[in-house]
């Protein structure tokens, strides 16, 4: 589909958000902005969807942003929730598992594993419903320049030939007051900023990614898992219902492009019983894992997101749960500077609290691929004495993978508790309606106090500034104002803060949690006074690792404050 179904001139008029891509990251942005009733242009090469694999999973905060645009239900639909990520050695000796069952903080199952491509689908669906929206899919950004008022994109129309992207079509410009490129690695707005991207290294290794169609049902067990054998790492994963995922890693000496083969896959299938009469090949190819990130995420009217801030390796599954944090993080700025509810110095803040979020997800991937990725058969078996004998310690405890704070130079007040971390979703009671805090009370800026008294020390300019934006303000109990917290998740929460409320904000990070009243009522305050940014968008962070990287995650730090 070339375009919307929307009217193609109103495209060429000025909108108020361009985004270039239109990948999970552009299509997020695109709904949150869209649903606000802003004006956006969405710019895509590709004629049409991308029809193959690539992302197979996705987290409880997700799922929370899923909900926020109104598509959760639909994605329920396609997807299949994990229990368990485990690693085993060449004997498939258990040597660490990370547990992902369960509820998450966000109010939603811990991991989700599903079809890119399918995914994709859903939400093109939601956007291309949108009034305000236009996707323009088989045009190209070609220029773009950037003024006070705004930004204008020099587009082309073109078509696929031989699997590459030909303009042979009209040209046309669009002016909109911000861009964001989240047009993947190859990043045609990052590369037109010239912005560099920051790399801490991996690409030595390279892996031949399989995803297969089963053609009859079969008990998977584990179900996720990475085989740590020193002969060839793989990774045994879901890629969503009824579909599995290989990855394969290349040894020394075996090259790209005789590895990228059907017979190279069903090969390596073979030893997993995987054949083609009882499998069908979907695809494959080799990536080559990396980790970097831009070393500048906003310059003037123009924003980076997704792939085109940052790559990381797929250990941990956070790839494009990456950029759809971009996309929340960036809209409800955007929402704020084009209402006028906020100036635009507030969106400087998005480069330097996503860019070290970030930043933190791709060293631990990184990490974890140094152990995963071990050939050589002594440091393999080191490895595993060393795990086995951890596992087998008293008190022994798996580690949780990292729930990151929002970088320097955010909103967030920094000596709060918890402050620039991501805050609980949990089922309430409201007006005799009970459901998930987000269904019933929808996705703003939110006080919640633990009792009332917390809020009548609220001062006429706190209640001001939070009406003016559009905040949500309730604390726990009966009478006005009030929620019935039908499971205690905000009173467990708050009771291991020690706090009496807590702040939080579109994103759903914490603008922080308030021991007492008078803490609440300068935490509420700050909305309306953001701290200023960073000079750099971006910091980079001391390159060096523990002499022994390979162990380092197993004493990880984990957050205390309860889930």
């Amino acid at each position: 589909m070339e375009l919307s179904d929307k009217d193609p001139a109103e495209a060429t008029k000025t909108v108020d958000v361009v985004i270039v891509g239109y990948g999970p990251t552009g299509q997020l942005l695109a709904m949150f902005l869209g649903r606000q009733g802003h004006k956006v242009t969405v710019v895509e090469r590709w004629p049409d969807l991308y029809p193959l694999p690539r992302a197979v999973h996705f987290d409880h905060e997700i799922a929370r942003m899923f909900q926020a645009v109104d598509a959760i239900e639909d994605i329920n639909k396609i997807v299949e929730t994990a229990d368990a990520y485990e690693w085993r050695n060449v004997d498939k000796e258990l040597l660490l598992e990370f547990s992902v069952g369960g509820k998450a903080i966000s109010g939603w199952p811990v991991a989700h594993m599903f079809s890119q491509p399918i995914l994709e689908r859903v939400l093109d669906e939601k956007v291309k419903a949108l009034p305000t929206v236009t996707v323009r899919q088989g045009w190209s950004a070609t220029a773009f320049t950037q003024d006070a008022d705004g930004v204008q994109l020099d587009i082309e129309r073109g078509s696929m030939q031989g699997g590459q992207w030909v303009g042979d079509g009209p040209r046309e410009s669009i002016r909109a007051k911000y861009i964001v490129g989240a047009d993947g690695a190859n990043s045609f707005v990052r590369r037109s900023l010239g912005i560099p991207m920051h790399d801490i290294g991996f690409a030595e290794f390279n892996w031949l990614v399989v995803d297969v169609i089963p053609k009859t049902e079969r008990v998977w067990s584990p179900r996720n898992w990475q085989w740590c054998n020193p002969r060839r790492p793989t990774s045994v994963i879901s890629g969503g219902p009824g579909r599995r995922r290989w990855e394969f890693m290349l040894l020394p000496g075996e090259k790209i492009e005789e590895m990228n083969r059907d017979e190279v896959a069903w090969d390596l299938l073979a030893q997993w019983d995987v054949t083609p009469e009882n499998a069908t090949l979907e695809r494959h190819a080799v990536y080559t894992f990396r980790g970097q990130w831009a070393t500048s995420w906003r310059q003037g009217r123009a924003f980076l997101a997704g792939d085109a801030a940052h790559l990381t390796a797929p250990f941990t599954g956070q790839g494009m749960c990456a950029g759809m944090r971009d996309s929340t993080a960036l809209a409800w700025r955007l929402d704020a500077v084009l209402r006028g509810k906020l100036s635009d110095a507030v969106l400087d803040s998005y480069g330097p609290e996503r860019s070290a979020h970030a930043q933190e997800l791709i060293r631990f991937a990184i990490e974890l691929g140094k152990v995963i990725c071990i050939t050589d058969p002594q440091a393999a078996a080191e490895r595993d004495r060393m795990m086995l004998a951890a596992r087998a310690e008293a008190g022994y405890k798996a580690p949780s993978l990292p729930q990151p704070r929002l970088g320097d130079g955010g909103l967030y007040v920094k000596d709060a508790p918890d402050s620039g971390l991501l805050g609980p979703q949990g089922v309430i009671e409201v007006d005799g309606k009970r459901g998930l805090f987000d269904d019933l009370l929808g996705v703003h800026f939110t006080l919640i106090a633990k009792d009332a008294s917390v809020l009548e020390g609220l001062s006429d300019a706190n209640r001001a500034g939070l009406k003016a934006l559009d905040a949500v303000v309730v604390h726990l109990g009966d009478g006005p104002g009030g929620v019935k917290d039908v499971e205690g998740t905000y009173t467990r929460f708050l009771d291991g803060l020690g706090c009496v409320a807590m702040v939080a904000r579109p994103d759903f990070y914490l603008q922080g949690g308030a021991r007492n009243h008078e803490s609440a009522a300068d935490i509420a305050a700050s909305l309306a006074r953001p701290q200023p940014a960073l000079d750099a968008d971006a910091i980079i962070v001391n390159d060096a690792t523990p002499e022994d990287a390979g162990i380092v995650f197993l004493t990880a730090p984990e957050r205390v404050t309860p889930a």
